[in-house]
């Protein structure tokens, strides 16, 4: 049998205690999460991510990520200097397999996220 999994109030989801964000630019930036579902294969992980404002890199050469902006506001920018989106509540971000670059934390952000590694 499958087992259905329904996860309500993703704006009220405890993530836990806030750590530093270890590819922060901005000295004392932090960031909290919530795993909330693994695939079996281990490749698929979906949970909760909350961060304070700063600035600091990213890198999805290894997994894509799809991010639904749930409260906060952020601005995320390739590393190559190709492009730009501002991010806010009710936003869906798409990070294909590859991507680099740099997520500006302007108010205190929230998202549901969904990555996908490759085997």
């Amino acid at each position: 049998m499958i087992d259905l999994k329904t996860f309500a109030d993703l704006a009220g989801q405890p993530v836990g205690e806030f750590s530093p964000k270890p590819t922060t630019i901005t000295p004392g930036q932090k960031e909290a999460s919530a795993p909330l579902w693994t695939s079996a294969d281990g490749l698929t992980h979906i949970g909760v991510w909350e961060c304070t404002p700063g600035v600091f890199t990213a890198d999805r050469t290894k997994s894509a990520e799809y991010c639904h902006i749930i409260s906060g506001t952020a601005t995320v920018k390739n590393s190559d200097g190709s492009g730009q989106r501002d991010l806010g509540p009710g936003d869906l971000l798409i990070l294909p397999l590859g991507w680099t670059g740099e997520w500006t934390i302007h108010t205190h952000i929230r998202k549901l996220y969904v990555i996908n590694a490759v085997a």
